[in-house]
């Protein structure tokens, strides 16, 4: 997994300003959100590499997330979880996406409210079970979605949902959306931001 810094100054057009510490933006939400496709399209955009926990788990662990839930249980797969997290937070300055559940721990929702302070953005890639079920493909291949995948989806999504919000600083809908326009849309909400920072005093007319 390559964790090449991205230079501080904003070469590429769009490019957001770089955080006083960590990524240019943490994409967070669940399964079927679209993490990994608009976290690439985000990366060719800010030329800059993207990094997933998921695989960054697998490859500490040796092993696929499958095989870690069945052969050492969830906990363990969270612990994992959370120590890449805070890996990726200190070390990786391009776009990052985080698993599915990696926001539920105390500890991991720490270390981004400790990025979020230094200037960090958290992007909550929000989907409905329309559009994440194709995506998904909605098997029993995913630990979480054993036995009735569409309704474990849902009930998943209803637990999940406002601790997605409380760590974001930024809700994108991506139903209906392309990877590439979601990227877009990401892009151009954080020029708005920029724009509001600098001139806090100014109102729209």
């Amino acid at each position: 997994m390559s964790t090449r810094p991205a230079p501080a100054s904003s070469g590429a057009p769009g490019r957001p300003p770089a955080p006083e510490r960590g990524p240019l933006a943490v994409l967070c939400g669940p399964m079927g959100a679209g993490k990994t496709s608009v976290g690439h399209a985000l990366g060719r955009r800010w030329g800059v590499e993207l990094r997933d926990t998921d695989q960054d788990v697998e490859q500490r662990a040796g092993a696929p997330i499958p095989d870690i839930f069945r052969n050492q249980g969830e906990d363990a797969f969270r612990r994992l979880e959370h120590e890449a997290v805070a890996a990726a937070l200190a070390e990786h300055r391009g776009v990052l996406a985080l698993g599915g559940g990696a926001v539920l721990r105390a500890d991991t929702q720490a270390e981004l409210a400790d990025y979020v302070a230094g200037g960090g953005v958290v992007v909550f890639l929000d989907v409905s079970i329309a559009y994440a079920a194709p995506r998904v493909g909605l098997d029993e291949s995913r630990p979480l979605l054993m036995g009735d995948p569409r309704q474990r989806w849902i009930d998943i999504m209803r637990e999940r949902r406002e601790t997605y919000e409380s760590v974001a600083t930024m809700r994108t809908l991506t139903d209906g959306m392309t990877a590439g326009e979601v990227a877009r849309e990401i892009e151009r909400r954080l020029r708005v931001a920029a724009r509001g920072e600098r001139h806090p005093h100014r109102h729209a007319h």
